[in-house]
């Protein structure tokens, strides 16, 4: 403490206050109050401006500069994300990576095949309507297999909240790329490094302990659906369909690797820049996936219009929440509290990549929200990236997004969503869900850091 105390001044503890009041104050409203998230996110960072002693001209900018900055570079991502996610859903081709992958996987391996099903189908398709989707599959194939719910119900589960935390497109991971100025590209790269070692740790591995610490879950009989026959239905190829999946993943993998090994002037560089930029590779394959999936389900002009149309509603809640926890940052930042973090953070020797799992942990504790808890972690730690190379800023964002996946509770959506659907007690809830994601934050950034400090 004598080390921070040493430049210590009362303006800096009037910084540090304010934003202990403006986060305990967003917690209160939308923990106790039941205030909406972004209602909550507007109230705490016009309380910290004001007790940070900003002028009210210059908190107003800040925020709205926030905002907009936000929503501009993260904004029409997500929705582009959420267009090919309907176009998936809609055509029959996640139903079409599902029936495909599980006809080639044995009893053995259902819950490895149950884990691969939720990484595909989740890389597009945001966490809530990916979990919607995929648990009336997980139920109707642990009735005809009569293996444990569990046993297939966590690595599923594991498959999408793993992505949701750790891999652009997702609205976490980009929100956090776009406050610390990281390259997406390979901020995707090394969240899948990191990814796939976790989610066989957290879902299929972890799967079986979950199976005997619950063995006799059983779900409503009502939410198990009659039948997944959909062979009279028309819907894309499995090839069609996982190549649309996977394109704007290879298109952002290509430009990181260019970046990496191409010279600035190289012409194939400078195509694969363009063509990796996240807009332009989530636009290329929302304009293939209208021909690759919407083409061979029989949709018409009219409704892939509609299906299009249709995305956009369920994510203005989420585009609220990132822009406004984008003007919370820009609030933190233009307030100087992130420069009073930076300084703690160096007088103290602590780790920028454990500083940002630790305060992404705490705000998603109090919250119950991942993506409240990846922007305003983000906003909070910023400064420390602007010293960094793109490698560490990405492993940052990868940090924020661990800790904003840990000990889900009574205080997040997903947590009764999960409870109600696989007809679980409170207690299993905890037991299974909870500590699933508990272990996925903490074995992430058990991989997080070691590569920090070998990268």
């Amino acid at each position: 403490m004598t080390v921070l105390a040493a430049g210590w001044t009362g303006h800096d503890t009037r910084l540090i206050g304010a934003t202990v009041v403006a986060i305990a104050l967003i917690v209160v409203l939308i923990t106790k109050a039941k205030l909406h998230p972004f209602l909550s996110l507007v109230l705490g960072s016009g309380v910290l401006g004001l007790a940070a002693g900003m002028p009210v001209d210059k908190l107003l900018k800040s925020f709205s500069s926030g905002v907009g900055s936000t929503v501009a570079s993260v904004g029409v991502l997500i929705a582009l994300g959420a267009m090919l996610g309907k176009l998936l859903a809609d055509s029959g081709g996640a139903d079409q990576i599902v029936d495909t992958i599980l006809a080639k996987a044995g009893p053995r391996l259902l819950p490895w095949a149950m884990a691969l099903v939720a990484a595909l189908i989740g890389l597009p398709m945001f966490f809530e309507i990916g979990l919607v989707m995929l648990i009336p599959v997980v139920l109707l194939i642990a009735k005809r297999s009569g293996r444990p719910l569990m046993l297939l119900g966590i690595p599923a589960l594991a498959g999408l909240s793993v992505l949701h935390g750790l891999v652009p497109p997702h609205p976490g991971p980009l929100a956090a790329a776009g406050a610390l100025n990281a390259n997406v590209g390979i901020t995707l790269a090394l969240g899948l490094l990191v990814g796939i070692p976790t989610l066989i740790v957290a879902g299929p591995l972890f799967g079986r302990l979950a199976a005997k610490m619950v063995p006799d879950a059983v779900p409503p009989e009502r939410l198990i659906p009659e039948s997944s026959d959909s062979s009279g239905k028309r819907r894309p190829s499995f090839a069609a369909t996982l190549s649309t999946v996977l394109l704007p993943v290879v298109l952002m993998l290509g430009k990181a690797l260019s970046d990496i090994l191409l010279d600035k002037e190289n012409e194939v560089r400078r195509v694969l820049d363009f063509v990796g930029d996240p807009l332009v590779a989530l636009l290329a394959a929302v304009l293939v996936g209208m021909v690759t999936l919407g083409r061979p389900a029989g949709f018409d002009r009219a409704r892939l219009s509609s299906t299009v149309s249709d995305a956009l509603p369920p994510i203005a809640g989420i585009l609220l929440i990132v822009g406004a926890g984008g003007g919370f940052k820009q609030t933190l930042v233009d307030a100087g509290v992130g420069d009073v973090i930076t300084g703690l953070a160096t007088g103290a020797n602590l780790s920028p990549l454990l500083l940002g799992w630790l305060v992404a942990v705490a705000i998603r504790l109090a919250t119950g929200s991942a993506t409240v808890a990846t922007v305003s972690a983000a906003g909070i730690v910023a400064p420390l990236a602007a010293t960094m190379d793109p490698t560490h800023s990405a492993l940052l964002v990868l940090a924020i997004g661990a800790g904003s996946l840990f000990l889900s509770h009574v205080n997040d959506a997903g947590f009764w969503l999960v409870k109600e659907y696989f007809g679980l007690s409170v207690g299993q809830t905890l037991k299974t869900w909870s500590l699933m994601e508990t272990v996925i934050s903490v074995v992430a950034i058990a991989l997080i850091l070691p590569l920090g400090a070998l990268l």
